[in-house]
């Protein structure tokens, strides 16, 4: 749970420009000295820590849908505040909106750092002194905020406008290249394949939501090239994909296979496009357990921190919120994890708070580095991250007027101990049972998927587009099976899983994935390789 993984290819992009969205609001209120007002500014500022693997035209939408929800949730937080000062009322819509928020960012996949950074500003303006006088002004600042950190957020795409996309497929060919590069069988071969399946699917996602354009199309190519590898991974060169996989992570041209794809191959990804999306509500449908755990988790854990006298108790119901995953197994590690970086983050408060109570510049310069800190330090592990957002998270309060540090550690100890425990009981009370009724559901899609592509390549002369566009389907659909067994297995009281039927639907998926291969002729057929050399014998 806390071994140190590798850093994301773009850990300082989000941290180079959360300083970029936070820093100047925060010196312009120090300047006019107003710091009693960053919490606002912030909730706009944090917005810029989110869709920094998309497309920059899809990132426009989805920076814009975060900031709106961002002062969505904050407005109705802030007018709570003013019309009520009740804890119990308080706590109570707290959680409501963090189990919104928990369902929305799911259903929409929107993607790290999730809905924790919504729930944390929601629920820290819930206990904010608040007067209805005051939501338009406070408002006001978090729009403005968050129309910088849109603009922070789309300034990379002025120097290198494809660069999600390059990084997307990169990351394919270099997952493709280690699973034909891998051996072994058994397990770890099993997770490689896994990787390199949802590294090809992402792709794809984030190719179908740029903008066309030759470029795209020449990336379309080498997603085409690692999904070959895929499906064959013995016919396939490991150092060729990664050799292209280089190149995509520079500045140079699109890398150009020499046997290149038929734009046959792609007319598929056209078809795709007409495709309609699943409605946002079918998709929060199967959410509904993790929302129910979110809402009872956080609003226990509200409770519990009251009964105990703790002055915040929206901390607790954060470290509650910030808890569930997929399923329990996940959220018990993400607990442990949780309350190793809270502990290890006061520890790092108490030595930070003399600096910071130099001056007031000394505490927005080390906020400024504690947040680039987070972002930094988060994707090699969750606690690791912690150990930089706890300590903010506490300086954060003295922005209005100096607090005791030795109560604010005691009150951060008790609530992250309180959520972590409470959230926890409420992850194992609200059992998940639909996380079986997905990986039927799933099942049955894979099947279904398989058994179409099949009939298209028992087709001598199928329609243009219909074999890749099933290919892409079968791949989408392997891979969605694989997450929904990944969340089942990890669930409790769950009724008998059909373990041998996902083995068996996932090796004929594949097997049919690389009968479409051989069908497009791009790479030989062993049978047939092996009937030419008898006739010659």
């Amino acid at each position: 749970m806390l071994r140190l993984g590798r850093p994301s290819e773009i850990w300082f992009k989000p941290a180079l420009s959360v300083i970029a969205a936070v820093a100047p609001p925060n010196l312009a209120l120090l300047a006019l000295g107003r710091l009693d007002l960053a919490m606002y500014t912030m909730a706009g500022s944090l917005c810029a820590l989110y869709a920094h693997n998309r497309p920059y035209a899809a990132r426009a939408r989805v920076l814009a849908g975060v900031v709106l929800g961002m002062t969505g949730g904050l407005a109705v937080a802030l007018l709570t505040a003013a019309l009520t000062h009740d804890a119990v009322v308080l706590v109570t819509v707290g959680a409501l909106l963090a189990a919104a928020q928990k369902a929305l960012c799911d259903a929409t996949r929107l993607g790290p750092p999730g809905n924790v950074v919504l729930t944390f500003i929601s629920s820290a303006a819930l206990f904010a002194p608040q007067t209805p006088g005051q939501l338009p002004g406070h408002l006001g600042l978090a729009l403005a905020a968050g129309a910088w950190a849109w603009l922070v957020g789309m300034a990379p795409g002025l120097l290198r406008p494809h660069g999600p996309e390059r990084r997307a497929t990169a990351h394919a060919l270099s997952t493709a290249a280690a699973y034909a590069a891998y051996t072994a069988d058994g397990a770890g071969r099993v997770r490689t394949r896994a990787a390199a399946a949802a590294a090809v699917n992402a792709a794809w996602q984030t190719l179908l939501s740029a903008c066309p354009g030759v470029s795209r199309r020449a990336l379309e190519r080498l997603v085409v090239r690692a999904e070959i590898a895929l499906a064959a991974p013995a016919d396939t060169d490991p150092t060729r994909l990664r050799h292209w996989a280089r190149e995509l992570r520079g500045t140079g041209p699109v890398p150009c296979p020499d046997d290149l794809v038929d734009d046959d191959e792609l007319l598929g990804i056209d078809v795709e496009l007409a495709v309609t999306r699943t409605p946002l509500r079918r998709r929060l449908g199967p959410l509904a357990p993790i929302a129910t755990r979110t809402a009872i988790g956080c609003g226990l854990a509200g409770y519990a921190s009251l009964a105990l006298g703790v002055g915040r108790p929206y901390w607790a119901l954060v470290t509650a919120a910030s808890l569930y995953q997929a399923n329990v197994t996940l959220t018990w590690s993400r607990g442990v994890q949780r309350v190793v970086g809270n502990i290890v983050g006061v520890l790092a408060f108490a030595a930070l708070v003399p600096l910071a109570h130099l001056a007031p510049t000394a505490l927005v310069l080390v906020c400024l580095a504690l947040n680039f800190g987070a972002e930094a330090l988060i994707s090699r592990n969750y606690w690791l991250g912690s150990v930089c957002v706890t300590p903010m998270a506490l300086l954060i309060t003295e922005f209005a007027q100096a607090q005791d540090p030795a109560r604010l550690v005691a009150e951060r100890l008790a609530d992250t101990v309180v959520g972590a425990v409470v959230g926890f009981a409420a992850a194992i009370a609200v059992t998940n049972r639909r996380a079986g009724d997905r990986l039927g559901d799933a099942l049955t899609a894979v099947e279904r998927a398989r058994e179409h592509t099949a009939r298209l390549l028992a087709d001598r002369q199928p329609a243009a587009g219909a074999l890749e566009s099933a290919r892409r389907a079968l791949a989408g659909a392997l891979v969605e099976l694989r997450a929904a067994a990944d969340a089942a297995y990890g669930e409790w009281w769950q009724r008998a899983l059909p373990e041998e039927r996902v083995v068996t639907a996932e090796q004929s998926g594949h097997r049919t994935l690389a009968a479409t291969v051989r069908r497009r002729g791009l790479l030989p057929d062993r049978d047939a390789k092996a009937r030419a050399e008898d006739v010659r014998g």
